[in-house]
């Protein structure tokens, strides 16, 4: 009897388990900033999107008019993202932010710089 009872709990406690670790999608869209050498930022326009998944960090982000570019990496301490990203012509974008409750942010920093709050999207 009191095995069963063990094993009906646990089963209860890894549905739980499952019910709560629902991935989180977080959202920007802005205009980049000029950095040395660079020009043009203020006229791009970049959409990107982070789904945090446990520590599993995966982001995408798009320029209008250019491909879909992908990074990942993990949580860091108190919820820090820091990784690189490949982006045309053999370039790199520094991803640099954070995942807090109600201090979610993002950096895009390479070529130009995109930076600002994450929002969570609807139904994240």
């Amino acid at each position: 009897m009191l095995k069963g009872a063990f094993v009906g709990v646990l089963a209860g406690l890894l549905v739980v388990g499952a019910a709560q670790a629902q991935p989180v999608v977080y959202t920007w869209t802005g205009f980049g900033k000029n950095v040395p050498g660079s020009s043009k930022c203020p006229t791009y326009k970049m959409v990107i999107d982070v789904t945090v998944d446990g520590d599993s960090v995966k982001g995408k982000f798009q320029q209008e008019g250019r491909p879909e570019r992908t990074f990942e990496t993990t949580l860091g301490k108190n919820g820090t993202i820091k990784t690189a990203a490949m982006v045309g012509g053999g370039g790199m974008m520094d991803v640099i932010g954070q995942i807090k409750d109600g201090d979610s942010k993002i950096k895009l920093y390479g070529y130009c710089e995109f930076e600002g709050p994450l929002t969570k999207k609807a139904g994240s």
